[in-house]
């Protein structure tokens, strides 16, 4: 649990606490719809992320049970993140940010095709989306 504000039960608050920043929406789209699971691979996300602060948002993901460290069975200095399930149920929510972001920005780079079947089978979309990413992680 967040440690900051525990005695405020808003749920607002407390999305905000576990994933209401910039830095730790983008490392979840990576994660979620990029395939990405390491930290070489999320270090080249377009945004332009600093190292200690991709750092810092794995630790505090891991921390609020958004992401799972692992190290490489083959190679142990290898560690490679995976999504939980707490995690993978955010997908509609980074879905609903980026149908909104689709309306008031006309120059969004979000995907036509994606967006065009969140909006038509957003129920089979979502589930295609977990599956994927439970697919990678295995």
């Amino acid at each position: 649990m967040p440690s900051s504000k525990l005695n405020n039960k808003c749920p607002i608050d407390y999305a905000l606490e576990v994933f209401g920043d910039r830095w730790t929406l983008l490392v979840l789209r990576d994660l979620m719809l990029s395939g990405k699971r390491h930290y070489r691979e999320l270090m080249t996300s377009k945004e332009g992320i600093a190292t200690n602060i991709l750092a810092s948002r794995l630790q505090k993901m891991e921390t609020d049970g958004l992401i799972i460290r692992k190290q490489n069975s083959e190679d142990k200095r290898q560690i490679f993140y995976e999504l939980t399930e707490k995690a993978l149920d955010l997908i509609p929510v980074l879905l609903e940010i980026s149908r909104w972001s689709v309306i008031y920005d006309k120059d969004t780079a979000a995907p036509p095709e994606l967006m065009r079947r969140f909006n038509e089978e957003p129920q089979q979309l979502i589930a295609e989306l977990k599956d994927a990413a439970r697919t990678r992680q295995t």
